[in-house]
């Protein structure tokens, strides 16, 4: 399929949605120069809950730093005298 410009794209894009999901090339042109190509989505490759926990598995978040309301407080008033 030949590139399709903005206005066109927007006028048919269940159409061209169609033809990228039946495989073929779809290609969007901005001012006659090719901009983005429309693929279909592998739905292996989506954030699903299991790929979502699979990643957090791997790249876990950073432990918090345990602090009292003392410490809290103190950290609190000291923000606080810097801008006294």
């Amino acid at each position: 399929m030949k590139p399709v410009n903005m206005l066109d794209a927007k006028n048919s894009l269940s159409r061209l949605v169609a033809a990228a999901v039946d495989g073929q090339e779809v290609v969007i042109a901005n001012r006659g120069k090719p901009a983005v190509r429309l693929v279909p989505v592998d739905t292996a490759t989506t954030n699903t809950g299991s790929a979502l926990a699979a990643w957090l598995t791997q790249n876990p978040a950073p432990l918090a730093r345990a602090r009292t309301i003392q410490d809290i407080e103190a950290q609190l008033q000291e923000n606080r005298d810097a801008w006294a």
